[in-house]
């Protein structure tokens, strides 16, 4: 079973970059799928970016698929999101998901079998 835990976030002004990761500890980290979603105040849970077994295949949402980048070290049991050029509509808790056993997860949080408790992104001048 997965544990995952996100760190990274933080205040940022528009224009601004920051990045995000997951340290994952508990099973293979290379058997699972991962992803990042965002929860803003308000609203449903967004899907963000997703990211393959071995990093091959990734896919990030339309409206950040210029600004942001996933990736993920299977040595070191972690992935980050590169964000750049933040928006204050990026502002959310960005949280992190894993797929046991996928080789790529969905788009929706029902694919999704670990979640991580969420780093903060305020972008705001």
């Amino acid at each position: 079973q997965a544990q995952l835990v996100e760190s990274g976030g933080g205040l940022v002004q528009p224009g601004g970059s920051l990045r995000l990761s997951c340290e994952a500890s508990g099973g293979t980290f290379s058997r699972y799928a991962m992803a990042w979603f965002r929860r803003a105040p308000g609203k449903e849970r967004e899907f963000v970016a997703r990211i393959s077994q071995t990093g091959s295949i990734t896919d990030v949402v339309g409206s950040a698929k210029d600004r942001f980048t996933i990736s993920r070290d299977n040595a070191k049991n972690t992935m980050h999101l590169q964000m750049d050029r933040l928006k204050p509509e990026d502002t959310a808790d960005y949280l992190c998901a894993a797929a046991a056993d996928s080789v790529i997860g969905g788009t929706t949080f029902r694919s999704y079998d670990y979640w991580g408790r969420g780093t903060q992104v305020t972008v705001s001048s």
